[in-house]
């Protein structure tokens, strides 16, 4: 048994839907109440985490927003690694002269809380995402558009072919400073483009976070399907993918589940691990 687990969100731990069973709900708890250590690394931010997450017993701290962030479950920030506004700045115009198109600016105001900030035109992708926003007081928008002080990231909705091009320019123009994820979206007919501090990765944030809770890289074990895990596949000691894993994360695997996110895969896994004990 490893002395840490680690899972990814979407299409790993949760239902396609975004739930999760009380079947998983039930072995997670289990498993920290035997002292196993369970935590997360998702793109999602700490507020969606903690809305989707509110039935699990989560004691360990998570990597949030594709490895920029790690905070505890109460929201206390551990570690951060931001864009500054003028690399930011400078993101925008080169995106806008290559595609015509802005981000959505996901940023960190001066008192920690997390910002949406959408460009006055949306595409038919962004205006989509943002319905699902609807009366979230993160959401800003409008005449106020601009990068923050502290950008978590910056993510555009594009098609196939005009997210290539942008990631593309992006990886030209600015190399090793900043980090690029490409990868489409599992609930929108889009691809998202996001860009991250060049330490903005999961397996950055692995790194630092087996530190925090004193394990080895052979000792930790994650879960995951798609292009943002490769860098946890890449530095755990024991990789894992769901049978719904992309073909990448799938070649990268010790382990490749017999089971789907919305067969309950991860609870099965660690039930059996548990049971060997």
């Amino acid at each position: 048994m490893s002395y840490f687990y680690l899972s990814d969100l979407d299409l790993t731990l949760l239902h396609t839907d975004l739930s999760l069973s009380d079947y998983t709900v039930d072995v997670w708890n289990r498993a920290v109440e035997q002292g196993i250590k369970l935590s997360i690394a998702t793109a999602r931010s700490y507020t969606g985490v903690k809305k989707l997450l509110k039935r699990l017993d989560i004691r360990e701290p998570m990597i949030l927003l594709d490895g920029v962030m790690i905070a505890d479950i109460e929201g206390n920030i551990i570690h951060l690694n931001t864009l500054d506004k003028k690399i930011a700045d400078s993101i925008i115009k080169i995106g806008k002269e290559c595609i015509g198109s802005l981000p959505l600016i996901v940023g960190l105001e001066d008192d920690n809380k997390e910002s949406f900030v959408y460009p006055k035109h949306l595409n038919q992708f962004q205006k989509e995402l943002l319905e699902k926003f609807h009366n979230d007081r993160r959401v800003v928008g409008g005449d106020i558009y601009e990068a923050r002080d502290k950008n978590l990231k910056l993510v555009y909705m594009e098609d196939e072919q005009r997210s290539k091009l942008l990631a593309d320019s992006l990886k030209s123009e600015f190399g090793n400073s900043i980090e690029i994820k490409r990868s489409k979206d599992p609930y929108i007919d889009c691809y998202f483009v996001t860009v991250l501090h060049p330490k903005g990765d999961k397996a950055d944030a692995l790194k630092i976070l087996e530190d925090i809770e004193g394990v080895l890289a052979k000792d930790t074990t994650v879960f995951g399907d798609s292009h943002n895990d490769l860098g946890l596949f890449k530095y755990a000691g024991r990789k894992i993918a769901v049978a719904n894993a992309i073909d990448e994360i799938k070649k990268e695997a010790d382990i490749i589940l017999p089971y789907t996110n919305d067969e309950d895969a991860i609870a099965k896994f660690l039930e059996s691990e548990i049971d060997d004990e």
